[in-house]
């Protein structure tokens, strides 16, 4: 009996990730026909519902010891419809059919760009830092996108405006399938002994979410989004001025 009872447990186990993305899976298609009817609002919360059940499925699933090749897939495949249909449909709703055949190929050519960055990290999964993702990852360029449409939730009406809206899906795009590293925080465990330096920024951000949804969720996305970049100009800067300053420091040739 009891034999039975711990395997049921340990299925049970196994299951717990797959629910997880499941969930993630029916928030992107209540997103589409949210999308669909028009209400922009809605369909944007549920692509930021699913990219939070997004990061626990991983989590959960690795605190369990419960990953798997299947677990990995079935995430991708999750992920296209979350964070590169939905988003893709949502921007070309909300903005960028404006643009008529422009729009319609800048919203494709974002959800191109999801399906090569998964594609990407299911073959670097084994022999990638865990501590950096090797471009955007798609969840946050998808969330992202979808916290600026939470924000101005009226469809874009005005050329300029539309005009932002397309440089910033194709910078979404560029940085999901360019090499910049950006943070995973996958090694953040609030069981370490220095987990109490986590916790006030974190209640901090959760505050901040909880009373202002909007404002947060973007200034939060924005500075993880342009993060890799100015880490990137940086480093850049910092090699140059190293490299002027050594052919300074050398002997002058007699």
């Amino acid at each position: 009996m009891r034999s039975n009872k711990k395997g049921r447990l340990r299925r049970g186990i196994y299951l717990l990730p797959t629910l997880f993305t499941v969930g993630n899976i029916f928030c992107g298609f209540w997103s589409l026909i949210l999308t669909f009817r028009g209400n922009i609002e809605l369909a944007a919360i549920l692509i930021i519902i699913a990219a939070v059940l997004d990061g626990m499925d991983g989590r959960i699933a690795r605190l369990t010891g419960t990953t798997s090749p299947f677990g990995l897939e079935f995430d991708s495949l999750a992920d296209m419809v979350s964070f590169g249909v939905a988003p893709a449909l949502l921007g070309y709703v909300w903005a960028l059919s404006a643009l008529g055949r422009t729009g319609l190929l800048l919203s494709f050519l974002f959800a191109v760009c999801v399906a090569m960055r998964l594609a990407r990290f299911n073959i670097q999964a084994s022999m990638a830092d865990k501590r950096f993702f090797a471009g955007l990852p798609c969840p946050s360029a998808g969330a992202y996108l979808a916290c600026v449409a939470f924000a101005f939730p009226t469809p874009v009406g005005t050329r300029p405006v539309v005009m932002l809206v397309a440089a910033l899906i194709c910078c979404l795009g560029l940085l999901m399938i360019s090499r910049m590293r950006y943070y995973s925080f996958k090694d953040f465990d609030l069981h370490s002994r220095r987990s109490y330096i986590y916790v006030l920024p974190l209640a901090a951000i959760i505050v901040a979410i909880s009373i202002w949804p909007q404002e947060a969720m973007l200034l939060f996305g924005s500075a993880y989004i342009i993060s890799a970049p100015t880490y990137y100009l940086w480093s850049l800067f910092s090699r140059k001025r190293t490299s002027k300053a050594e052919v300074a420091d050398e002997p002058l040739l007699r």
